[in-house]
């Protein structure tokens, strides 16, 4: 079933074509579109109906028969695919590649931003249990088939999967890519979608976008000076969300721009081709 819809997918999303895995024939009955690699999204399709499950836990299939697949930063170099549908059953052991991550040192930030106050603490776990609701929201509809652009123009100053130490302090790695540039530059949907999370002042990231982007895929944008959507609202791909900032946890102006697939964190560098290169 590699049909045309499904490269054309792949290619709007900026994925390439899977060779099959060593020792597998390229199986009738499934395709895969994407990137074997930690951080990479997978676009999957079989027979409708069909039940697939990946390292034996259930994957969700939509009526036409497709499916997403991410792997996270440190996500294991072998992960086994299992489809089954009425034709019968299909094994994928898949080869996921390792990457090696920077370390990035960032100085300068307010104490109370490392190591958050008790009287604080309540408001920032009330914020993550919003987050993490909305990052678990599953429309069945794929707004993802507009593809992906880069929501904004700069310079990438941060990347995906760099061990953050932060005023001299060991803290998570960091789960997307900045952009640098100038408080007020225009940021824009990466993908169509509906916004899930449209706030101005959330304890770590500040302005905040959260664009549902279906099938559990979701789109984050941090750090904004404005917001310039409401909750609810269906955007397009390219529409105007917000500005750039330093709102938040942030030593400067940026976007911090973060994909999800489900509560998996993504590469969103991976789902779109290099950042322009201004003209000089």
């Amino acid at each position: 079933m590699r049909g045309a819809g499904a490269l054309a997918l792949a290619l709007a999303l900026g994925l390439g074509t899977l060779a099959p895995p060593r020792g597998f024939a390229a199986e009738p009955g499934l395709s895969l579109e994407g990137k074997l690699v930690q951080g990479g999204l997978v676009v999957g399709r079989t027979a409708p109906g069909a039940r697939v499950r990946l390292d034996g836990k259930p994957v969700p299939l939509r009526p036409d028969g497709r499916f997403l697949l991410g792997f996270g930063r440190d996500a294991r170099p072998e992960a086994v695919l299992e489809v089954r549908h009425a034709r019968g059953a299909i094994t994928r052991r898949l080869e996921i590649r390792k990457r090696t991550y920077r370390v990035q040192r960032i100085t300068g930030l307010p104490p109370r931003m490392v190591t958050p106050p008790k009287e604080v603490l309540a408001r920032i776990r009330a914020e993550a249990k919003m987050i993490r609701a909305a990052r678990l929201t599953d429309t069945p509809r794929p707004f993802f088939d507009s593809g992906f652009a880069w929501p904004a123009k700069g310079r990438v100053s941060g990347v995906y999967g760099s061990q953050r130490i932060l005023n001299g302090k060991p803290r998570r790695p960091h789960f997307g890519v900045d952009v640098a540039a100038p408080v007020g530059t225009p940021v824009a949907a990466a993908a169509a979608g509906i916004v899930r999370i449209a706030k101005t002042d959330l304890y770590f990231t500040g302005g905040t976008v959260l664009i549902d982007h279906g099938f559990g895929l979701n789109s984050v944008y941090s750090h904004l000076a404005t917001v310039t959507v409401k909750e609810g609202q269906r955007v397009a791909k390219g529409e105007r969300i917000g500005t750039i900032g330093a709102t938040g946890r942030a030593t400067g102006a940026h976007l911090d721009w973060r994909v999800n697939l489900f509560l998996t964190r993504l590469d969103p560098a991976l789902l779109v081709p290099p950042m322009p290169k201004e003209p000089r």
